[in-house]
């Protein structure tokens, strides 16, 4: 569901996270807990096709290539009950995601359904650019992710169908690595970080998982972090795998309830400064030039044996699954002076309020919202849909592929961290991004930049 908030691939999945208005997501992490809600049918095909013979087109916009061959085959099934609709998927990569789709939208080019994310869902609300999702979907609505419900609802009224929800944040480890460097995945279960250095039991291992060219880890003499071989940590400028786990868990917050951006806080400061010591101080994490305007860097440098411990979501499940080539697991991320405070998010598909086939639209859209059109998505373990019915086949998979999630669902029940929204989120994150990308990179301290960029942030925001 990448996420992913900040920026998430081409072809994986890095939701573009943008969390709600709304509450936490306690209800989307119970979800890989698997419980079965009331399943609808599919919409049926009307008795005729349209007049002049010809199928209609209805094309759907997605951002995650794994995602998509679900959606195919999805799209493949229902296309058989109705034969007069031909539904086409599009892939638009998600670092440009946004930017294109509301260019599209503004030109009257969108498609009929786009996937969207509660971060940027507001302007096209205010608009009034998409389709309410009313009473021709009660029939679906019942077997929602209560909270992407909840988390999409504006003024009592609905605006997209819930899709894929994620759990928390949970560490996909490298057990070679891990057996390097003498390191048990029974030791990672309770690890701790600590702004002051007092009680931290995390930045050791990083710095025992972390090995230069020369064959020295990060805690012996003579370690050079500028010649890396292997990284025992993946701290980045990642909104949702990384640095919002940590203001969380040092007792931060983010946004105020009225959308006021209060990152600049001691608590939040302190926990950049520690991701910041993390890259440019203990070298246990690539260098920001790697990762600030690379949201996939981390990941692909994991599935190349290269980092010990990655920090994500279940939206990276199947990438790691089906491109890590070593034995690995999941542990939990490790915990702050506050506890392990995660986020969790949910995915909708929102319909085009100016679409030239409404009927057609709607009724794909009724189709992504029963067990059997989300089913497709847990099917091949791509994501976990938020879609109640359609969860046991996601739990299916993994479970014959020997791989256990719950890891995710455990810490999605622990306390969570509202994530940005708004209705100029995206000129916010355009604002406070080039002083994030000074703070990662180690020239400008967290304590100087982030009332810059604090300030910058809510400035856009009313300004737009």
């Amino acid at each position: 569901m990448a996420n992913t908030l900040d920026a998430r691939p081409s072809g994986a999945s890095r939701r573009g996270f943008g969390r709600r208005h709304f509450a936490r997501l306690a209800a989307g992490a119970t979800a890989l807990g698997l419980g079965v809600a009331t399943a609808a049918c599919s919409p049926a095909a009307p008795p005729s096709s349209p007049g002049n013979g010809q199928r209609q087109v209805v094309t759907v916009r997605l951002w995650d290539e794994q995602v998509q061959k679900a959606y195919d085959a999805s799209f493949a099934e229902f296309e058989k009950a109705n034969p007069d609709i031909d539904v086409q998927t599009v892939l638009v990569p998600y670092s440009d995601y946004f930017t294109k789709l509301r260019t599209d939208v503004s030109g009257g080019n969108a498609d009929d359904i786009f996937m969207i994310n509660g971060s940027y869902i507001q302007p096209y609300i205010e608009a009034g650019q998409l389709v309410e999702i009313g009473a021709d979907f009660d029939a679906q609505r019942a077997g929602w992710v209560p909270a992407a419900v909840e988390q999409y609802t504006f003024d009592g009224k609905l605006w997209g169908v819930p899709q894929l929800t994620d759990g928390g944040i949970a560490v996909y480890y490298n057990k070679k690595l891990l057996d390097d460097a003498k390191i048990t995945p029974e030791q990672l279960t309770d690890l701790t970080w600590s702004p002051n250095g007092q009680g931290d039991t995390f930045l050791p291992v990083a710095r025992k998982l972390t090995v230069d060219k020369s064959g020295r880890r990060g805690d012996e003499q003579g370690f050079d972090g500028s010649q890396p071989a292997t990284w025992g940590y993946s701290a980045a400028q990642d909104l949702q795998g990384i640095y919002y786990n940590y203001v969380g868990s040092n007792g931060g917050q983010f946004q105020n309830p009225d959308g006021t951006f209060v990152f600049a806080s001691p608590e939040s400061t302190q926990a950049f400064d520690y991701l910041s010591k993390l890259i440019n101080e203990y070298k246990v994490s690539p260098a920001a030039s790697n990762t600030n305007d690379n949201g996939d860097f981390t990941r692909d440098q994991f599935l190349q044996g290269k980092i010990a411990l990655f920090q994500s979501g279940v939206y990276n499940l199947k990438n790691v699954a089906d491109g890590a080539d070593f034995e690995w697991g999941i542990a939990p991320m490790p915990a702050g002076p506050k506890g392990a405070v995660s986020v969790v998010n949910n995915v909708v598909v929102a319909g085009n309020a100016a679409s030239d086939t409404p009927e057609a639209t709607k009724r794909v859209l009724q189709w992504m919202g029963t067990p059997e059109g989300a089913r497709f998505i847990g099917a091949d373990g791509a994501a976990l849909p938020a879609v109640t019915g359609a969860q046991p086949a996601f739990a299916e998979y993994w479970s014959g592929r020997q791989v256990d999630p719950s890891q995710f669902a455990k810490q999605g029940e622990l306390p969570a961290m509202q994530a940005p929204v708004g209705q100029n989120y995206s000129a916010a994150l355009e604002a406070w991004k080039p002083t994030f990308n000074e703070i990662f990179l180690g020239r400008t301290s967290a304590a100087d930049g982030l009332p810059k960029a604090q300030d910058a942030a809510n400035k856009a925001m009313q300004d737009g």
